[in-house]
């Protein structure tokens, strides 16, 4: 890391140019289920996510990261009410695709990728995606369909509608944590970089924070990995999900509604959330109790990992938004 700000602009892989804190836009999709699963948020509320995503837009936030399958569309929709309000070149806008199928018999076959860019790009009310990511490593039985969803996403990028091409991290296919045994399930290690060979991506999507376990001895650090292919990354998670904020009370843990993924995550349960709580406690002591002092701690934490990294913030309230994007 140089000696710049934390918060000065970055230019990342292809030329984009972006405030190092950026808006994740997953927790405004609202609450949803996909492939028999809860995986969104059920906290989240039309107005609230409008006035935070015009407000992250008024203290300087340029990058938007969305997904097809986030709501289903309907955060892209309404982030692209923001969209048509400023000037296209004014934002960077990243979306995703690999985790709905529709009525096709996978997400990657090409027809498929095909509509659901044109879909997104509809509902982002513009002509091209700045970065577009594959969203999971799940590719079919023996990756029946990666090659020509490789194929299929280098066109897109010949044709305009894309920039950039990303990957997701080290990371497993939600519905695979439900069918194969802890001590049974392949090396995501491993998987992850046969995929990075094969793509060669611009940009990773890369969970960080405090709470993220090292990789296993001999797996190369991401960020190093990163750097020596000229790949930028997106942080996903720096907050840990508000975990890292201090916000929740282990005496009280947090009840979510259907359709949340949080159900389903044993961090939120009060066993977790005192060892988090326990955990904090000397940050607290250093930096102060707020969750703004909090937000300060883990996003430096993050932010300071790398020049070629710009983290993503999520949110449900304009007031996380303010907290975030003016705690550096």
């Amino acid at each position: 890391m140089t000696g710049t700000s934390l918060l000065s602009a970055r230019t990342l892989a292809g030329g984009l140019t972006v405030h190092p804190i950026g808006v994740g836009c997953w927790a405004i999709g609202g609450p949803d289920h996909n492939l028999g699963l809860p995986m969104g948020w059920s906290t989240a509320n039309d107005h609230a996510s409008r006035a935070g995503l015009e407000l992250a837009y008024t203290l300087g936030a340029n990058l938007f990261d969305t997904a097809d399958v986030y709501g289903h569309g309907h955060s892209e929709r309404l982030l692209g009410q923001l969209v048509a309000q400023v000037d296209r070149d004014s934002v960077v806008l990243s979306s995703k695709v690999g985790y709905f199928a529709g009525t096709a018999d996978h997400a990657y076959l090409p027809t498929a990728m095909r509509r659901q860019l044109e879909t997104s790009l509809e509902n982002l009310r513009t002509d091209r995606l700045d970065i577009y990511f594959f969203h999971t490593s799940e590719f079919g039985p023996d990756d029946r369909y990666l090659d020509d969803a490789i194929v299929q996403m280098r066109d897109f990028q010949r044709q305009g509608l894309v920039r950039c091409v990303g990957m997701r991290g080290p990371h497993r296919y939600a519905p695979h944590r439900l069918t194969q045994p802890r001590n049974n399930r392949p090396d995501k290690h491993a998987r992850f970089r046969t995929l990075f060979d094969r793509i060669r991506p611009d940009y990773l999507a890369v969970r960080h924070n405090p709470l993220t376990p090292p990789p296993p001895a001999g797996q190369p650090d991401i960020f190093t990995l990163a750097a020596d292919h000229h790949t930028s990354i997106l942080i996903n998670k720096p907050l840990g999900q508000g975990l890292l904020t201090g916000k929740y009370d282990p005496r009280r843990p947090p009840h979510f509604d259907d359709g949340d993924h949080r159900q389903r995550k044993r961090w939120y349960t009060p066993d977790a959330l005192t060892l988090v709580d326990r955990r904090l406690a000397p940050l607290r002591e250093r930096f102060g109790s707020t969750t703004q002092d909090l937000a300060r701690v883990a996003l430096t934490y993050s932010l300071q990992r790398a020049d070629n990294a710009a983290v993503l913030v999520g949110f449900t309230t304009p007031d996380q938004v303010r907290e975030n994007l003016t705690a550096l």
